[in-house]
């Protein structure tokens, strides 16, 4: 094998583990949101039908302790007071252990329950598509707003991170009304 060759033919094994591993269809607005239990960073199992009568805002990140999932979990826990005010609670999923939230809860100061789902088993029942990568699987940037009646409301493919909090805040107000 040439060395054009090696190149190419690696090259294409990079593109390959970027794709997804299943094409899940997501969850749209008005289907019934998936009933689930994770444990939390502190190990505690954490289901949806805790919340019942609460608006819940379900998102999944890719990696913690990366760049933007650190700048999208800071903006949440910012915005908490305003959470609360709402009758709404914010849920972190990643495909990362107990053991990793808990180091980054800790080290970042994050009073929100950030889910394990190594297993994708939630992240596949939402339909959130997941990758792999060098680093493992990660699962993509997407938020599910659930009603207190346990309906999806709104759902959003997050691009604009910076914002993304006040656009949750922004779609409960407007769900309320």
């Amino acid at each position: 094998m040439t060395v054009r060759h090696a190149v190419a033919a690696a090259a294409a094994l990079f593109a390959v583990s970027l794709a997804p591993l299943a094409q899940a269809q997501m969850l749209t607005a008005g289907a019934q949101a998936p009933a689930f239990t994770l444990p939390n960073q502190e190990n505690k199992p954490v289901s949806l039908s805790d919340y019942k009568g609460k608006w819940v805002v379900l998102y999944f990140y890719p990696k913690d302790q990366t760049s933007g999932c650190s700048k999208e979990a800071h903006n949440f826990q910012a915005d908490l007071p305003k959470y609360e005010a709402a009758h709404a609670v914010v849920l972190g999923v990643s495909l990362d252990t107990v053991e990793s939230h808990k180091v980054w809860c800790t080290k970042d100061g994050f009073s929100f329950k950030m889910l394990a789902d190594p297993e994708h088993k939630v992240t596949d029942a939402y339909g959130v598509p997941v990758k792999s990568t060098p680093m493992g699987s990660i699962a993509m940037r997407d938020t599910f707003l659930i009603s207190p009646a346990g309906r999806i409301v709104k759902t959003w493919q997050v691009q604009d991170i910076a914002n993304h909090s006040s656009e949750v805040l922004a779609a409960i107000a407007a769900a309320k009304s």
